[in-house]
């Protein structure tokens, strides 16, 4: 894996904060498959709401893109879902940048062969 890459996953997954974010948006989003699956509204739900408060304000920066190009693409599936994966990860390798900045960069000593 190129060194890059390899930073940028370190930085999404690889500190406590991140893992913890990146947790909270997994159980938001079981949470909303579950409702929307098997739950029968008379109206609609408004459990996705927490996957946006979750992953704002990029999310926000996605759908102004998306509106500059049309109504009809921000309003897609094949927009949104990817729209939602991209600010998940960003999000998480911004914490995992302030949590590297935070801590001066340095990781917990661990012992040989541990």
């Amino acid at each position: 894996m190129p060194a890059r890459l390899t930073t940028l996953v370190r930085l999404a997954f690889g500190n406590r904060a991140a893992q913890g974010y990146l947790a909270l948006v997994a159980v938001a989003a079981v949470y909303v498959a579950v409702d929307t699956l098997f739950v029968h509204h008379e109206d609609a739900s408004f459990a996705g709401i927490w996957l946006f408060l979750l992953t704002a304000p990029t999310i926000f920066g996605f759908m102004a893109v998306g509106t500059l190009i049309g109504d009809t693409v921000t309003e897609s599936a094949a927009f949104l879902y990817p729209a939602l994966v991209l600010s998940v990860l960003i999000q998480a390798m911004a914490l995992g940048l302030f949590v590297r900045l935070l801590t001066g960069g340095q990781r917990a000593a661990r012992p040989h062969k541990a």
